[in-house]
């Protein structure tokens, strides 16, 4: 039987030598039938759940969600190393450059005024690392995960559009407080329910159709 990595090690040492184990020919079953794809949900649940612990102010939780959040790294790090492409290292290597890269006004010499400009540089730095790959962002609407839930990825694709200029007429604050908001949102989900209508798929298919809308808009205008 497998023995578990020697406690001198540093914790993180430690727990990628334990997947490593648990990957192994003579490893957990259930581990070793595991690729990238049959995990991807098991990370969106873990990320649900910090955000559970998060909001209770629960710190044992929080603790405990951030491990099982790591896991999901670690685990796919494994996976990627067992393919010969990354391994957690990489990962890590990776991560640092671009944080030193995107913060040139902590590691470098550029000075901001506030933090809108914070995230414009951020925005353009990210542009051009981009640029020319296959990851180009050729769009001011890309970037957006088509997997978010409906109603945030419908605001996120608002607010792209909304700073490259592609809304036609901008929606105008409403007087209305947040409380009368939320019940207009619950209303709407009562009436899809009563109808048996999916809310989500609903507004996915809208937000795709306004989507559309707003991707040939820029096109045109590129065009000239």
């Amino acid at each position: 039987m497998p023995r578990p990595p020697s406690s001198s090690l540093t914790p993180i040492r430690r727990l990628t030598q334990i997947m490593s184990a648990l990957r192994a020919p003579d490893g957990c079953p259930w581990d070793r039938e595991q690729d990238h794809l049959s995990l991807r949900w098991h990370a969106v649940e873990e990320v649900y759940e910090l955000m559970d612990a998060i909001e209770q102010s629960d710190d044992e939780e929080l603790l405990e969600e951030l491990g099982d959040l790591l896991l999901q790294v670690v685990f796919h790090a494994q996976l990627a190393s067992e393919r010969g492409k990354f391994d957690f290292d990489a990962i890590c290597r990776r991560l640092t450059e671009k944080l030193i890269r995107r913060h040139p006004h902590v590691f470098g010499e550029v000075k901001v005024k506030d933090v809108d400009q914070v995230w414009a540089n951020w925005e353009q730095i990210k542009r051009a690392e981009k640029a020319g790959s296959k990851h180009e962002r050729k769009s001011a609407l890309d970037g957006i995960p088509k997997h978010l839930p409906a109603l945030m990825r419908a605001q996120k694709l608002v607010k792209k559009a909304k700073k490259a200029g592609l809304t036609a007429v901008a929606p105008k604050k409403v007087k209305s407080s947040k409380t009368v908001i939320a019940a207009d949102l619950f209303r709407l989900a009562e009436l899809c329910q009563a109808n048996d209508w999916s809310a989500e798929e609903l507004l996915r298919q809208e937000t795709a159709k306004r989507e559309r809308v707003w991707r040939k808009a820029e096109r045109d205008s590129a065009k000239g």
